[in-house]
């Protein structure tokens, strides 16, 4: 069976799906359920971005393109959200700025909760048994797997210069005497 929830028929209904989504800085549109999966259409809920080479702020839309993105699952349900990709012109310094989304990592087709719970996942079983259950390429587990352990050395590495930084010179930033 195949259910549609458009935003003129369920306007309230889109709000709980919203809410139940809970992603930052988008609402649901539209949703299509079938047997096997459903999916989201988004609509993004800023009308600009800044600019990541001078900060300034545009709102001058130079071309959008649809992406698709995996999401966690459901009720055993693959859960795909149908995103708007931005791309924004910057008439300051002249460039494109295409559009980042706070659950998604730049290039990345899979938001960031989902790339998570692969990477819990494949701690606990191994990489062939999620690939199977998830549906996805062993290679692209792999890829998840390598991506998320990279992003946490990052972070424990800058965890630990700020902490080195907070022994060496204290909370006010002056040096303390050894």
């Amino acid at each position: 069976m195949v259910q549609n929830v458009t935003s003129n028929d369920f306007f309230p209904m889109n709000i709980r799906l919203t809410h139940l989504l809970n992603l930052p800085g988008v609402a649901v549109e539209s949703c299509h359920s079938s047997q096997d999966s459903v999916s989201f259409q988004l609509r993004v809920l800023t009308k600009g971005t800044y600019c990541p080479h001078c900060r300034n702020y545009t709102e001058e839309l130079h071309q959008t393109r649809p992406i698709l993105v995996r999401d966690v699952p459901v009720d055993s349900k693959e859960v795909y959200l149908k995103l708007p990709r931005r791309q924004f012109y910057c008439r300051v310094c002249q460039r494109y700025i295409t559009e980042r989304l706070q659950f998604i990592d730049w290039r990345r087709r899979y938001t960031q909760r989902y790339e998570e719970n692969i990477y819990t996942q494949v701690n606990r079983f191994n990489i062939e048994q999620i690939s199977q259950q998830q549906h996805l390429g062993v290679e692209q587990v792999k890829n998840i797997f390598n991506h998320i352990n990279q992003k946490r050395k990052k972070q424990h590495l800058e965890l630990s210069e700020k902490r080195y930084s907070y022994e060496k010179y204290g909370k006010n930033n002056k040096k303390l005497s050894p």
